[in-house]
């Protein structure tokens, strides 16, 4: 009997150990301070998907696309307001159709002193794709945004944190710096590949910092969750006052789209104020966070 007829509790040993080691954590970079003697490093990050939520799929609702265009008719903008208010970098990961769609404003996140990383070509799920078409679509991914922006992107965060066996190997033959899409640390640490370091350091996501879970909607499926605004801004309070505590990394991961209505966007604002308050944050992009963790590990 194949291991594809078998069921999981049927699995030989060497099959599962394999399945687990495709990619795991490796060597800690957790630097003993951070950037000017700063005890926490706070990085904020905004994925603008816009129409591309709806496109992957191969959907034409209009409504749908309209949400998608809120996030950069009015989302993003009123995020850049904010950030230029308190002199704060973010990170911007941007599918290479969403920057197409709208390249004046991938310009303008540069132009102010952001980061912007690849985040796939139409929002698609690498899980699905076989490796030639995952390769092509994230080279023509960070070719596009580099034609559009004028800046090689160093960092890529899978649509959806949707990370298939071939994407790390691609990561590491692109040279790219880190990744941001899985969870297997608060702090950054290397991605193995295999069990073989691949040079590629992970600045780690979880869902419980991300804004989409508490708030995304869709009227046609069973998606409805609605948690009041004061609510989630504790739980990211939370997250952000014991990363201080530790010495770590606060790091969260926002979408125009959701994060940018005004209800919503003084979320952002309050965590900003809090961390100016304590006077020994670095406020810093996800690249500058990988940089410096990997340069300055303990």
């Amino acid at each position: 009997m194949t291991t594809t007829a078998m069921e999981p509790w049927q699995w030989p040993e060497p099959h599962w150990r394999k399945l687990v080691n495709q990619v795991r954590a490796g060597r800690s970079y957790r630097p003993d301070g951070w950037k000017n003697g700063a005890r926490c490093a706070f990085a904020l990050s905004f994925d603008a998907d816009h129409e591309t939520n709806e496109l992957r799929d191969g959907g034409k609702s209009i409504g749908r696309m309209a949400w998608g265009e809120y996030g950069t008719r009015v989302g993003v903008p009123r995020i850049l307001k904010l950030l230029k208010k308190y002199d704060v970098p973010a990170t911007f990961y941007v599918p290479a159709v969403a920057a197409m769609l709208h390249p004046e404003e991938q310009r303008q996140v540069i132009a102010e002193g952001h980061e912007i990383g690849i985040h796939g070509w139409i929002h698609e799920l690498n899980s699905v794709l076989p490796y030639e078409v995952e390769r092509d679509l994230m080279m023509r991914s960070a070719d596009e945004l580099e034609k559009i922006t004028g800046v090689r992107a160093v960092g890529l965060r899978t649509p959806s944190w949707d990370f298939s066996p071939n994407t790390l190997k691609i990561e590491r033959d692109m040279g790219l710096l880190y990744d941001s899409s899985l969870m297997a640390d608060e702090d950054c640490y290397e991605l193995l590949l295999d069990g073989t370091p691949s040079g590629v350091i992970e600045l780690p996501v979880e869902w419980v910092r991300d804004d989409a879970v508490y708030f995304m909607m869709h009227r046609f499926q069973s998606l409805r969750p609605h948690t009041p605004p004061a609510s989630v801004l504790d739980i990211f309070r939370r997250e952000f006052e014991a990363a201080y505590e530790e010495g770590g990394i606060f790091q969260l991961t926002t979408h125009p789209h959701i994060i940018g209505y005004r209800s919503r966007i003084w979320i952002i604002e309050e965590l900003i104020r809090m961390a100016k308050a304590k006077g020994d944050v670095w406020f810093a992009t996800h690249a500058d966070v990988a940089r410096f963790a990997k340069e300055n590990a303990a």
